[in-house]
């Protein structure tokens, strides 16, 4: 396997402090060593279970009330019970930060699996408990040398799938073609893979939203064959309070290659840069004015917000 990218989109800088957090598991705090779940786990043996990152910003989850409908949402979807109500599990959130001091510049790992199961199936009916919830508090801080030199794609030959065949609505553990896409990215030099949709337009990347900008407009996906990102959703809102156009539309490669700048969009990076998708420069092959002002306008938005 290649040596992981320093400007990978899920790059964070190194905090020794992450050593020592401490992780909820099912109602108890432990040391990460012993953060563990049964070999029977639904989520381990068949990715049975939902997820949401969070991020911790000045004692502020971004977007939290977002992330929380969104995992209820799924975990209905699939017949997960959470058995906590949205008001206990947000203390549990809150909890597991005091728990490690945390104020400012964490991410969050929440995870919501179907349980242990009496042998290991598909079936849902042989779960003998209840779910698994585990959070995951650590110190994440966005390498400053993404955002200065802006990330590299790669279109890779998987495609995002359409709500017949695998819902990327559902924000669930199951992610193998996404992991895929990235590592046929890793291997051709890449940060990130660029994703097609069945139909050939951009989808999105393995872990982020993809946008480009055109003139003093941005372009991004309908979402008709990828997830809608919490933070893709912010940036087109920030981006039209702010009297810019957002075309959530089809858009081919070719259209890729001769925009203006391109950026992806995640809950732990925000707004980062694109400068080159397929060996091919975007624009000035710099991270550019727009970008920048994208980002800008998206914390502007997240901080002014109530959770």
């Amino acid at each position: 396997m290649t040596t992981p990218s320093t400007d990978s989109a899920q790059g964070y800088v190194s905090d020794p402090r992450n050593d020592t957090v401490l992780v909820y598991v099912n109602g108890a705090y432990v040391p990460r060593a012993q953060a563990v779940v049964s070999v029977f786990d639904a989520g381990f043996a068949l990715g049975d279970g939902v997820w949401e990152g969070l991020r911790l910003v000045n004692g502020r989850i971004l977007s939290l009330s977002s992330h929380l409908d969104r995992l209820y949402e799924g975990a209905r979807t699939i017949d997960i019970d959470i058995g906590l109500t949205r008001e206990q599990l947000t203390q549990v959130i809150f909890d597991t930060l005091a728990k490690n001091g945390m104020t400012d510049g964490a991410h969050l790992r929440l995870m919501v699996t179907r349980g242990v199961k009496r042998t290991v199936n598909q079936d849902p009916r042989f779960v003998i408990g209840p779910p698994t919830i585990v959070i995951v508090a650590e110190y994440k801080t966005p390498r400053p040398e993404s955002k200065a030199r802006g990330l590299t794609l790669f279109t890779s030959t998987f495609r995002t799938s359409g709500p017949d065949v695998f819902d990327l609505r559902l924000n669930s553990h199951s992610r193998l073609n996404l992991i895929q896409a990235l590592i046929q990215a890793i291997h051709a030099g890449a940060d990130e893979a660029l994703m097609l949709d069945p139909r050939g337009f951009v989808a999105s990347c393995n872990s982020t939203n993809f946008f480009i900008v055109r003139g003093d407009g941005l372009w991004t996906s309908t979402g008709a064959y990828s997830f809608k990102g919490i933070t893709q959703a912010s940036v087109v809102a920030a981006w039209r309070a702010a009297g810019g156009t957002v075309q959530e539309c089809d858009f081919t490669l070719a259209q890729v290659y001769s925009a203006d700048e391109a950026f992806v969009t995640g809950t732990l990076g925000g707004v980062t840069p694109v400068v080159k998708v397929d060996g091919r420069p975007i624009g000035s092959g710099r991270p550019g004015p727009k970008s920048q002002r994208a980002g800008e306008l998206y914390l502007q938005k997240v901080l002014g917000d109530g959770a």
